[in-house]
């Protein structure tokens, strides 16, 4: 007996009703669904996404099969493919930037690894496929250079500085442009010009993400973020113990008072995991951040442990082995996917764009 032939008006409007976790909205609706081939009960399907999704891209074709396979008559076999689809950066703010979501990363407290964390999105998010940027924005404590073993100097084309390439991640900071035992000492407004700089002068390109190295503490770099562009939102960093906590609620409350969303928690210093004896030791506490991301109503995108690994990976500029090490890399993985996704999510929860026809 032969197979009966799959549906192909059902399959579209499962197609139609799939959304593009960049922007929301409907893959049919989008121009993304490239191929769709019905050979008796067999189903393949070409779906575009674009560079921006990168991360997600193995969980969407994953969730489109199965409503495929459940939404179709007769246990149908599918197969989803993705090939990348390219949709540009628009300008935003009043600085000339091109990117589609800018992420600061802050902590209300110096010393609770945010560095190390900022550095390790922006690598994840390089890894898994995506276009991004690293902005040093710690000005008074540059770190992201050495947390990634680069000290160029940048260099400048039609009064534009060009940023630093750090294995296919655009990085730029105070730190390339003054000596490492030389501080900066500066008032509000020049700081404000210099971050101004930063973001305007730098020729950063078409980016998916510009991840955002914020000083520590709640200063008025948040205000200067807020007043030149639209941020996608920021991820706070903080250790399990108390008064680290109190200083992460300060900063939560900081980014809420400049109108930034919050994009999520992340838990560093979690625990030391003893390389001798297998040992858990709870140094810092136990699950005090998750407890307070619930408790701020903030989503909670993962843990990091002590690692004497992590570490001397970040004293030796290769914060990027992080994701190469198996001890380390399913806690940055996570943390990137989850941001990606949470962001992916909220795109979804938003009302969907109206159709030509009721234009």
């Amino acid at each position: 007996m032969s197979e009966s032939p799959l549906d192909a008006a059902a399959a579209d409007q499962i197609l139609r009703d799939f959304t593009d976790p960049e922007t929301g909205r409907s893959l049919k609706q989008m121009d993304q669904v490239r191929e769709v081939k019905i050979e008796g009960n067999r189903l393949q399907v070409t779906i575009g996404l674009t560079s921006y999704s990168a991360p997600l891209w193995e969980e969407t074709s994953c969730q489109l099969k199965q409503r495929l396979q459940t939404g179709l008559q007769g246990n149908p076999e599918v197969t989803v493919d993705v090939v990348e689809f390219e949709r540009k950066a628009e300008p935003i703010g009043g600085v000339g930037l091109t990117v589609k979501s800018v992420i600061a990363v802050g902590s209300g407290k110096g010393g609770v690894g945010k560095s190390t964390v900022a550095a390790s999105l922006a690598i994840g998010l390089r890894r898994a496929g995506c276009k991004v940027g690293l902005m040093d924005a710690d000005v008074y404590g540059p770190s992201i250079p050495h947390l990634l073993g680069v000290d160029e100097k940048p260099t400048a084309t039609q009064n534009r500085l060009q940023p630093i390439d750090a294995d296919g991640l655009k990085v730029m900071s105070m730190g390339f442009l003054v000596p490492p035992a030389e501080a900066v000492v500066w008032r509000g407004p020049m700081l404000h010009g210099a971050i101004t700089q930063f973001l305007r002068d730098t020729d950063w390109g078409d980016l998916d993400y510009l991840i955002i190295d914020m000083p520590p503490g709640t200063g008025d770099i948040a205000l200067t973020l807020s007043q030149l562009l639209p941020l996608t939102g920021a991820v706070i960093v903080c250790t399990p113990q108390e008064v680290a906590l109190l200083d992460a609620v300060k900063a939560v409350a900081m980014f809420r008072k400049v109108n930034i969303p919050l994009l999520g928690l992340v838990e560093n210093m979690s625990y030391f995991l003893c390389p001798d004896n297998g040992k858990r030791y709870d140094i810092f506490g136990t699950d005090g951040a998750q407890r307070k991301a619930e408790e701020l109503g903030v989503a909670f995108l993962g843990e990091v442990p002590i690692q004497i690994a992590i570490r001397q990976r970040g004293d030796a500029g290769k914060t990027d082995g992080n994701f190469l090490d198996e001890e380390s890399a399913p806690y940055f993985d996570r943390i990137c996917h989850g941001l990606v996704r949470n962001i992916a999510t909220e795109k979804t929860a938003e009302p969907p764009m109206p159709s030509l026809s009721v234009l």
